[in-house]
């Protein structure tokens, strides 16, 4: 085995907030969806696909590695929201948490000397900090142009804008799953 079994337990848990976050962005893109939202839920069923890419890469490595990938359970997603802004703190706090396992995976790898490991996560700690910063760029303009339902109109636009963007732009580094 080329992971240790504590490498290779954390990086199954770690399945778990991968498969959530897909998981949870997919039923963000259906609220928004069903709510008039059509920009909103283009971005946010890129996201869930973006989680999806994610999970398998994690789980394609552990397999790769000599280690046993094993699906995780997970509870059903939240499906009702107040508001996009309550969509988008609850995607901004599950990116945090992503970026604090995979800290914590990269520290444990580190410290074993798996060193195969600490370069896997590269990508994911870029990653994170791309969503985050994304995630707070929205809230900030959530926040600037409002939530009544003329703002409403133009939130929805920005994200749709953002759906188009991720499409050739920030995600670039994706291009090149197959390799």
């Amino acid at each position: 085995m080329i992971i240790t079994k504590k490498i290779e337990k954390a990086l199954n848990e770690h399945l778990a907030l991968e498969m959530n976050a897909q998981y949870n962005y997919l039923s963000v893109a259906s609220w928004c969806e069903l709510e008039g939202y059509e920009g909103t839920a283009k971005f946010f069923y890129k996201q869930s696909a973006e989680e999806n890419t994610h999970f398998m890469k994690f789980f394609t490595y552990i397999n790769e590695m000599g280690g046993h990938a094993l699906v995780p359970s997970l509870k059903a997603p939240k499906y009702q929201f107040k508001s996009i802004q309550e969509a988008v703190e609850m995607g901004l706090a599950h990116e945090q948490k992503v970026t604090k396992a995979i800290y914590e995976i990269a520290t444990l790898a580190k410290k074993d000397g798996d060193h195969a490991t600490e370069v896997f996560l590269t990508f994911f700690i870029d990653e994170q900090k791309e969503e985050e910063v994304q995630f707070k760029r929205i809230l900030d303009k959530i926040k600037l142009i409002g939530g009544g339902p003329q703002s409403l109109y133009y939130v929805d636009k920005e994200f749709e804008k953002l759906s188009a963007a991720t499409t050739g732009g920030k995600k670039r580094k994706d291009k090149g799953e197959g390799e």
